[in-house]
């Protein structure tokens, strides 16, 4: 059992850092940064609610603003399991 539950912790910190790497380079390694010279909220400042509302309207091309082309392609390749391992872990 506790080898099950360590396999588990240690898989969804792996997906999770998968899900969100492309993601640091803008918003930083705890969604502290405002992206692109502040064109972007603080994501870690977001709840865990808005930011997969956001991830998910960037996706489906229903959200945004200025950085709006910008994230529908990187959000593409994310699934809804990726999005939620981010606003799980970045969000409040």
């Amino acid at each position: 059992m506790k080898k099950s539950v360590s396999l588990f912790l240690i898989m969804s910190c792996l997906a999770y850092a998968n899900s969100y790497t492309k993601c640091i380079g803008c918003h930083g390694a705890n969604g502290e940064k405002a992206a692109l010279n502040g064109k972007s909220k603080i994501i870690k400042d977001m709840t865990k609610a808005e930011i997969k509302f956001a991830m998910l309207g960037y996706k489906d091309g229903s959200y945004g603003g200025a950085m709006k082309n910008l994230m529908v392609a990187q959000s593409k390749s994310l699934s809804e399991s990726d999005i939620n391992l981010i606003a799980e872990k970045i969000g409040k």
